[in-house]
């Protein structure tokens, strides 16, 4: 077995190599550019190796500077994670010929299936059902637009080296397939060097539905199971489970075996995805093969028991795999949902910065795994298990330069339902403060009734959100819990400040027990009964509510029984009352008495400043470029100017009829959140 492995990747994704490594006595050398000086993955290898400036293309996926870490270092082998060199031939190549082993399948592999159009021809060679399309490659933007006219609109515009959602575009008529090609090939030029676009017929109402793969170099080859990444934005997966809601067995019989015999054509070895297009017929269609450990391939570690990063190890220094087919055995349920930095009240742009409080729910074992071949640890009847893969840290900083994804939240159970409900228990746990994150909406999301009867596609976000996230409403039932909640966290509040120090000897402070509370606007009129146990909160008009909590005042989560049901809040003290978020709502929730809430009816309400003649810029990014002049009348959804953040570049549109009357950016400038890029008439 190895003793050194150098890790060609940073963040989330290195540090869980480093577990395993460190579970299997091997030791790991990072890498790291300037940006990533302080991160993650660099405090937990035995080694690190600074290898250039941020920009990855500068440092992570500069081959000769990986190579001269790893002479640096010794290495025996490199694990390169996904994304940057992991699906790079010419990497593959560099590290056999100095002799290094490559923890991923063989290069002849990674060129036949790691490049979409090669993928592509071999499957419909090999009899494999593929999406009509155009192979070939596309020399500019007007042939761009002639191919898609050919196969029909939609289409999808994809990079031949992409991955991760980079280089992707929807085009529904001529003028998106010119303006995607130029953005699509400037993505993966930036993010893989390589910037050849190949365009497919776009089919809608998919779901994405992908096989985990692995084979060993002795011939034997294994399918663990699917997962359902149907849930996706922007060509970007946001939640996965394992196994599909919507597969029957026989189906996933044969997309499992169809998906080795593809792997084994090539000769694969390591651990592989073949992805598909499903549609409501089961019928599934070849889309592409990762060859590559995936972002999602913790739920498929959940019902399996099988590390995935061991097996590739394993089978990079010519072990045999320790399982058959028959030997596989899918149990329980798993759901992942991906925390990434992006703001979802702004649709969902990109957010930097320092995570001023980073506190994930606490991590619990799922049950048996697959250690050095033999099972260990027992299934945990009845219970559920949650996992948390991340590459960040409390105090650490989001960079502008790289994937924005934070963390990997897992939740495992024996059911689907069970584990929707872990879920939803560990968003609202999860603390986040400092940036912009998706929380709020992977909670929508958990209790959306799409999600959770599993009759979702891959435009499950356009259909349900076509306006955005703007939070969530509450219910009735769901609002009267939180207020009986805030309304006892107050008492207790209010009862620390009675007993602060330096009070007058002959002033004495009473705590009432009539209270008004109002949130998401609506007002309820309660009465506290309390006791040393908790409180009961009377509701005018009928219902009672009993909360009990260890919760004190500054804390900033808490855990309480509300009629014996457990209710998780975010808290945050604000005048009068408290900032509360949970189940994806954000809500400022006022505790006031009688008299104060009858005043309060009669306070003026405070507007926000009036920006409908701005474009305000939506994220930190740079300019890449500006479309319009001072003078010009521009057009509803006319693109207005391009701003680059977070490997993406996004167009930012005209929302009205207009003349612009003033530009303050130009291409190349950097700018915060909610700088005037430009003024209208």
């Amino acid at each position: 077995m190895f003793d050194k492995i150098l890790i060609a990747n940073r963040g989330e994704i290195a540090c869980r190599v480093i577990k395993t490594a460190r579970k299997m006595g091997i030791k790991t050398v990072a890498i790291y550019s300037d940006a990533d000086k302080q991160a993650l993955h660099v405090q937990m290898a035995d080694e690190a190796v600074h290898i250039g400036p941020p920009p990855a293309n500068q440092s992570y996926i500069v081959i000769d500077k990986v190579m001269e870490a790893i002479r640096q270092t010794g290495a025996q082998a490199v694990h390169p994670g996904y994304g940057f060199l992991s699906e790079n031939s010419k990497f593959a190549e560099a590290l056999e010929a100095e002799g290094v082993a490559f923890v991923g399948p063989p290069k002849g592999a990674i060129e036949a299936m790691g490049d979409k159009i090669t993928s592509k021809k071999i499957a419909q060679e090999a009899g494999v059902s593929t999406v009509p399309g155009y192979m070939g490659l596309i020399a500019d933007a007007d042939e761009a637009v002639k191919i898609s006219n050919q196969i029909g609109y939609p289409v999808m515009i994809k990079a031949s080296a992409g991955g991760g959602g980079k280089g992707m575009r929807i085009a529904w008529n001529d003028e998106e397939a010119r303006e995607g090609f130029q953005s699509s090939k400037n993505e993966a030029a930036n993010s893989f060097g390589d910037d050849r676009i190949f365009i497919e017929k776009f089919v809608t109402q998919p779901r994405h539905i992908e096989i985990q793969v692995l084979c060993d170099k002795h011939g034997n080859g294994i399918y663990l199971g699917e997962r359902e990444c149907s849930i996706q934005r922007r060509n970007q997966k946001v939640v996965e489970e394992a196994p599909s809601p919507f597969l029957d067995e026989d189906t996933r019989k044969a997309m499992g075996e169809q998906a080795v015999a593809l792997a084994k054509a090539v000769g694969y070895t390591s651990a592989g995805t073949v992805e598909f297009i499903v549609d409501g017929d089961k019928n599934f269609y070849f889309l592409e093969m990762n060859t590559r450990l995936q972002v999602e391939h913790p739920v498929t570690e959940l019902i399996t028991g099988v590390d995935l990063v061991e097996q590739m190890i394993r089978v990079a220094d010519g072990a045999e795999l320790p399982l058959r087919q028959e030997d596989v055995t899918l149990t329980g349920w798993a759901i992942e949902n991906r925390l990434y930095a992006e703001d979802p009240y702004r649709n969902f742009l990109p957010s930097i910065g320092r995570l001023t409080r980073y506190r994930p729910p606490a991590e619990t074992a799922a049950g048996p795994m697959l250690v050095n071949g033999k099972w260990q640890g027992d299934a945990p009847a009845g219970e559920t298990a949650v996992r948390n893969d991340t590459g960040v840290y409390e105090g650490g900083e989001i960079s502008m330069y790289y994937d924005p994804m934070i963390a990997k939240l897992c939740t495992w159970a024996p059911t689907r339902e069970e584990a929707i409900g872990a879920m939803r228990t560990a968003l609202d746990s999860f603390e986040v403060e400092g940036i912009g994150h998706n929380l709020p909406f992977l909670s929508a999301v958990m209790d959306h009734p799409k999600f959770i009867s599993g009759d979702m596609t891959t435009a499950f976000i356009a259909e349900e959100y076509p306006d955005g996230f703007d939070g969530v409403e509450l219910h009735s039932d769901d609002l009267r819990k939180i207020a009986a909640a805030c309304a006892a966290m107050h008492r207790v509040a209010e009862i620390r400040r009675t007993r602060v120090s330096g009070r007058m000897d002959n002033h004495e402070r009473k705590v009432g027990t009539e209270w008004v509370v109002a949130l998401q606007g609506q007002s309820f009129s309660v009465v506290i009964d309390a006791d040393r146990e908790g409180a009961t909160v009377n509701f005018e008009g009928g219902g009672s509510y009993r909360v009990t909590s260890d919760w004190t005042p500054g804390d900033q989560l808490a855990t309480l029984q509300v009629n014996g049901e457990t209710l998780v809040l975010k808290v945050g003290k604000v005048t009068q009352g408290f900032r509360v978020r949970s189940r994806g709502a954000d809500l400022a929730v006022k505790v006031r008495t009688p008299r104060q809430a009858e005043l309060a009816r009669l306070m003026p309400e405070k507007l926000p400043p009036d920006t409908s003649k701005m474009l305000l810029c939506p994220m930190p990014g740079l300019i890449v470029k500006v479309d319009v002049e001072v003078g010009q009348e521009v057009q509803e959804g006319q693109a207005l100017c391009t701003v680059e953040a977070m490997k993406m570049e996004n167009i930012l549109r005209a929302e009205k009829k207009g003349v612009v009357s003033k530009i303050n950016a130009s291409a190349g400038d950097s700018l915060a959140v909610d700088d005037v890029i430009m003024e209208f008439e």
